[in-house]
């Protein structure tokens, strides 16, 4: 059975968008990463960073119910063409988090995914290990998060 598109070296994959608002970054802040800069606007406007901003781990966090929310409607998409069921299974890890840039209230974050290589695995038939560049760039094309992954992907080639 021939691959899916983003199961080959070079495709992009952009999985969507998100505002980030004042008070979600406040909300998110307060639960995970109460740092002055992300909980209080008018100490963040005097912080290193000079503006309130989000955790990096929220901006994480997002890319991953992006890639999730996307993922659901490709493998519907593909299904429907014919290629089959596609199943993401657990991740081998990650490597290479950076945050180059904060992202501040009011920023819109775009994200995608470039599949770097996809091969099938050699100890589990019926899986293939993909691994992938992940990033995330404001609405002035800064980029704002990035990452490089490898999942375990189930798909009958």
């Amino acid at each position: 059975m021939k691959l899916p598109p983003f199961m080959q070296a070079g495709h992009v994959f952009h999985i969507g968008s998100h505002l980030f608002e004042e008070a979600e970054i406040i909300r998110f802040a307060r639960k995970y990463d109460p740092q002055p800069f992300h909980v209080d606007p008018e100490a963040a406007r005097s912080s290193l960073l000079g503006g309130h901003c989000a955790s990096g781990w929220h901006t994480a966090g997002m890319w991953m119910r992006k890639q999730r929310d996307a993922s659901v409607v490709l493998f519907a998409e593909l299904a429907a063409q014919g290629y089959g069921a596609v199943e993401y299974g657990p991740s081998g890890g990650f490597q290479n988090l950076k945050w180059p840039r904060p992202v501040f209230a009011g920023d819109t974050v775009s994200y995608s995914n470039t599949t770097l290589s996809c091969r099938p695995s050699a100890s589990r038939p019926g899986w293939h290990v993909i691994a992938g560049h992940n990033s995330g760039t404001n609405q002035n094309g800064q980029l704002v998060f990035e990452f490089e992954s490898m999942a375990l992907l189930r798909y009958p080639a």
